[in-house]
């Protein structure tokens, strides 16, 4: 991943309509795997719509610092 908020921009906005799988911390050694399309960039967000797997989550927001401080990770298929 890009080093500086403005190239993860970047990256994210040339990518929009990608498949992508999103991996977030969620505490103590735990993982959240997600799979979704990139679907819009936002000056502070981003938003991933997630394939319909049976759960209520239709769709999910992170900011870049969440990728930058490797809280959140991204990886397109």
């Amino acid at each position: 991943m890009p080093n500086s908020i403005a190239e993860i921009k970047e990256l994210l906005n040339n990518r929009i309509g990608q498949q992508v799988v999103v991996k977030v911390q969620a505490g103590r050694k735990r993982v959240k795997t997600l799979h979704g399309t990139l679907s819009k960039t936002y000056p502070a967000i981003f938003i991933v719509h997630l394939d319909g797997d049976g759960d209520d989550l239709q769709r999910v927001s992170y900011t870049y610092t969440d990728l930058l401080t490797h809280n959140v990770s991204l990886a397109f298929e």
